[in-house]
């Protein structure tokens, strides 16, 4: 009985001491990898980058989401205006910047000596005078759903981060199909969304704002609509969609209070039954093609359907987000 309990116990010793290893080598991401960038470019990462710059705010905001921000060494200009740098990663707010869109800083990005660069589609000239230096750059360019899961695809297997890309994949097609499949039968009212700098600029049914609005149960007002950018109208064609909600973008310059009061808008049907809401902007615009994305929809389907999601448990799943892939609660600031 004593030499097969001294065996057995050898044995768990044995594996124990196998299974970190094991497990380590299961994990390393594999290097050298080859990309297709949503530039169309091959980029070929020959090993693991550890010093990383980001020119693009969707990019910085997904790497803090990959676990991967502790490498970067650069990122995009007016990092200090972002919230969720504050709320998830204030040690990027002091990071050198490398410009904008418009005015690059190449020689700053060069200075940082990275290993990878992520830049948005925009800045094409500056990967090409990068690469050429020796410098591996990809090019993203995430303006609707799929083209923001391609990107979070590109950077997790450019950063070895695919098992945390795949779980906040996994996070976003479940809110697609709980919303999906909860307001299949209900009515869908028809929304209007407002632009950030008018309330009457709206997105037409080609852009992302308008993917959230069906995923919440909602019709777009402005679908008619096929220009791929924020179009600007008038107070008779708003009054002719006559929408039963009216939703303002999270960074609009004006207000709900500003719209109920607006003498223009008094016969309309969402002002009348006061169905005027604006995105939250605590921590990001959710009506754009973010990481956190996602919470759009689900913030404004409790808005549109109350009686299918409680606004008890949308501020739940919200703070489930940012307390999984940002280590912070929402609703605690």
């Amino acid at each position: 009985m004593m030499k097969r309990f001294l065996a057995l116990l050898l044995c768990c010793v044995l594996t124990l001491s196998v299974l970190p290893a094991v497990a380590e080598v299961a994990e390393a991401p594999a290097f050298p990898v080859t990309l297709t960038d949503q530039a169309g470019r091959e980029v070929v990462i020959e090993a693991m980058p550890e010093k990383l710059v980001s020119g693009y705010y969707i990019s910085t905001s997904l790497l803090i989401a990959l676990d991967a921000d502790d490498r970067l060494v650069g990122v995009e200009a007016k990092a200090d205006k972002r919230a969720i740098y504050r709320l998830a990663a204030p040690e990027l707010i002091d990071l050198p910047n490398v410009g904008t869109a418009k005015e690059f800083d190449l020689e700053g990005c060069l200075a940082l000596e990275p290993d990878l660069v992520i830049l948005p589609l925009k800045l094409k000239n500056a990967a090409e005078t990068l690469e050429q230096l020796g410098i591996d750059v990809l090019l993203v360019n995430p303006e609707d759903q799929q083209l923001l899961t391609e990107a979070i695809h590109l950077i997790a297997a450019a950063t070895g981060t695919t098992e945390q890309a795949e779980q906040l994949l996994a996070f976003t097609a479940a809110q697609e199909t709980r919303l999906t499949e909860t307001t299949a039968g209900a009515e869908k009212p028809s929304v209007y969304l407002a632009g950030n700098s008018s309330l009457l600029s709206t997105a037409g049914d080609a852009m992302y704002q308008s993917d959230m609005i069906r995923l919440a149960g909602g019709t777009n007002a402005a679908a008619a609509i096929t220009d791929p950018y924020w179009v600007e109208i008038s107070y008779e064609q708003l009054l002719g969609w006559d929408p039963a909600y009216i939703i303002l973008a999270s960074d609009a310059t004006y207000t709900v209070e500003d719209v109920l009061a607006d003498p223009a808008l008094a016969g309309a049907a969402a002002v009348t039954n006061g169905h005027v809401y604006q995105l939250p902007s605590k921590a990001e615009a959710w009506d754009s093609p973010v990481p956190s994305g996602i919470l759009g929809a689900v913030w404004l389907a409790n808005v549109l359907h109350p009686e299918l999601f409680s606004e008890a448990d949308t501020a739940a799943l919200i703070d489930e987000y940012y307390e999984t892939f940002y280590q912070f609660t929402y609703s605690e600031n």
